[in-house]
């Protein structure tokens, strides 16, 4: 059977109120997908995770601290989509050793290390699985040229280099609790093992399980 990795925002996930009906439809889909190819899913911590790194920085923790706090409200997310799910893992792996000995039809984890995102998880697991496809859930319609949220004249791209995007932003890790469309670390992965990336709403459903199952969507390409 085929791998397929979605590494899902915690802001998808649990934005500014709780959305039952939207996480059951979600968790519905994860094991339909789940039907035809081996499902990977990693939770990231979203806007409680940087609410909680932004009060940790005022406090003067260092890096370190903040990122195990980020990573400790990617499990609390991850235990969520799992328990929903019913058929993947109860105990939420800490390495991607770990999530890769379990014979399950989904796999569900959240972060492990500091300095070590919840996107770079999904693309060292698509690499360890030669998966067929990496898409990263957010919370945009894919990749633009500036911020969509801060101007209104953004204009999405359809597919994008990962030469170009390593060169816009690096491959060296910033900062606890950034929101950008991924995380640097990662882009050096998919470049290295060439996954084949996509990157799409998550809060869309539809073009989700159309990422997810190869289909054309509404996002952007990320070109190896």
């Amino acid at each position: 059977m085929k791998t397929v990795v979605v590494s899902i925002g915690g802001s998808v996930v649990l934005s500014d109120e709780a959305d039952a009906l939207f996480l059951n439809k979600l968790t519905t889909l994860f094991k339909k997908i789940s039907k035809e190819y081996k499902l990977f899913v990693i939770v990231g911590g979203g806007k409680i995770a940087r609410r909680y790194i932004q009060l940790g920085r005022e406090l003067g923790f260092d890096e370190d601290t903040l990122d195990l706090i980020g990573i400790d409200v990617t499990r609390v997310n991850a235990r969520i989509i799992t328990n929903l799910l019913g058929s993947s893992n109860k105990e939420i792996p800490h390495t991607t050793g770990e999530a890769l000995k379990l014979d399950l039809p989904i796999v569900v984890m959240g972060g492990t290390d500091p300095k070590h995102s919840t996107d770079q998880v999904g693309a060292e697991l698509a690499e360890k699985t030669q998966a067929v496809r990496f898409v990263n859930a957010t919370n945009v319609d894919g990749i633009y040229d500036k911020d969509p949220n801060k101007y209104k004249d953004a204009k999405q791209l359809k597919e994008v280099s990962i030469d170009h995007l390593i060169t816009q932003y690096g491959t060296k890790w910033g900062a606890a609790g950034k929101n950008i469309f991924m995380d640097e670390p990662a882009l050096e992965i998919i470049q290295r093992a060439k996954v084949p990336t996509f990157i799409v709403n998550g809060k869309r459903l539809d073009q989700l399980e159309k990422a997810l199952t190869g289909q054309s969507f509404d996002g952007t390409e990320i070109l190896v």
